[in-house]
């Protein structure tokens, strides 16, 4: 091949990772074409390209030459990554399986044409979920179903339980790669897998209390309190543990509900029911699938407001995570709604970050954009929202500042030096 492809760390890093790509012996502002190409644990393929166009010295530095077009334009080094996309619209790239990579394929391509061009060079990077000394604990103690990653080293680390959505099942992959930057990460199933109920019909707090004592009393998690991350469903659950459990330092939420979702919330003699819904609110874009921004009744309004969850009683401080494009939740709304009633209480505003062009999967930085996908629950396709370019570059911001709010409120960090992305 007439190209050769160099990749900077060479053959694999973590995901959240980013890699410099660059590629030499090309002929002076010679045109090509960049391609990348993935496949995930089910075989689905995942593909991106752009065109380039190589200095005076035939070389052709990512960090510094912008793409002239493609998936993406513009500078943008990672756009490899972050662009990839199948060619069914609904198929959104997750990580099932932590424990091995991802494997990206890039290629080098005459011309600006990103099927025909004549080969010219390639390369293959390693993409990892489980980072270097990272160690992964299945758990089943007690009721809880669950799997603990612990950093290297001898510990104690600040603890985190990190909890997704109503898709239910155990996801790792977030909470493998937050244990790479020196957190005890406990992934929380709480329905829809192993012998935990199948449907999200009713919650009970009891089982998270659990969860947290678990996290506590391990030897190696650092007290006295752990964090608590949570997604859409997931973030509302959060909002619910460091309302009412004992041994919450720090609560982050991540395009969340205020309000009790989905289904009703049972601690001890109390009950929250869920906010509720109306579906024939939905609305059908042009492409058939439906926006569900307005479906959900509004939690200030009678007698929808007893599904609120009284923040008011957390210890610990709040930082919310807004997609300005989220078409699942208004949670611009629900984090004002928040900031609103803790401060009414007389308690620290939280902290909010509002992301510019951003919908509602806030994965970990490089991952894809999932504008729209199948509902798990509803079995429909639904609009998540979100630009390509912004949704990346808030994906990289947004996991930078959990990593700083975390490490200064659950490990006691005033200054924390991230490494660059």
């Amino acid at each position: 091949m007439a190209a050769t492809v160099t990749l900077e760390p060479a053959s694999r890093c973590c995901w959240d990772e980013p890699v410099r790509i660059i590629v030499r012996g090309l002929a002076p502002e010679q045109r090509v074409t960049l391609r990348s190409s993935l496949r995930d644990e089910k075989g689905e393929l995942f593909r991106a390209h752009a065109f380039y166009c190589a200095d005076a010295d035939g070389e052709l530095d990512l960090m510094r030459v912008p793409a002239l077009g493609g998936s993406f334009a513009g500078l943008e080094p990672m756009g490899l990554f972050w662009a990839l996309d199948h060619e069914k619209p609904l198929v959104r790239l997750v990580k099932r399986e932590v424990q091995t990579p991802f494997v990206v394929e890039l290629e080098v391509l005459e011309g600006h044409e990103p099927e025909g061009g004549r080969l010219l060079g390639r390369a293959v990077h390693q993409r990892d979920f489980l980072p270097p000394g990272v160690r992964r604990e299945p758990v089943s103690a007690g009721r809880v179903r669950a799997t603990l990653f612990l950093p290297p080293g001898e510990g104690p680390f600040p603890g985190i339980l990190d909890l997704f959505g109503s898709s239910g099942g155990l996801c790792e992959y977030r909470a493998s790669l937050l244990a790479g930057h020196g957190f005890a990460v406990l992934a929380l199933a709480y329905f829809k897998f192993g012998d935990l109920p199948k449907y999200l019909r009713e919650v009970n707090l009891e089982y998270f209390e659990e969860a947290v004592d678990f996290m506590l009393q391990h030897p190696k998690v650092k007290g006295p309190g752990v964090g608590l991350l949570g997604f859409s469903k997931g973030g509302d659950l959060c909002l619910s543990m460091a309302s009412f459990l004992k041994g919450i330092s720090a609560t982050v939420v991540i395009n969340s509900c205020v309000a009790n979702t989905l289904a009703p919330l049972h601690y001890k003699d109390m009950i929250i029911p869920d906010l509720g819904s109306d579906l024939e609110k939905s609305t059908t874009t042009e492409s058939g699938v439906l926006d569900l921004m307005n479906i959900w009744n509004n939690p200030l309004e009678e007698p929808y407001c007893q599904s609120l969850i009284p923040l008011e009683k957390a210890q610990g401080p709040f930082l919310f995570i807004v997609g300005l494009d989220d078409h699942s939740w208004n949670s611009k709304l629900y984090a004002h709604i928040a900031s609103e009633r803790l401060q009414a209480h007389g308690k620290e505003r939280p902290q909010i970050i509002y992301c510019p062009g951003t919908g509602h999967c806030i994965d970990p930085p490089y991952f894809p954009l999932s504008r729209f996908s199948v509902h798990s629950v509803l079995d429909l396709a639904v609009l998540y929202g979100g630009e390509p370019k912004a949704h990346s570059r808030a994906q990289v911001d947004v996991w930078q500042q959990i990593q700083i709010f975390f490490h200064k409120h659950v490990n006691g960090k005033k200054s924390v030096t991230l490494s660059k992305m």
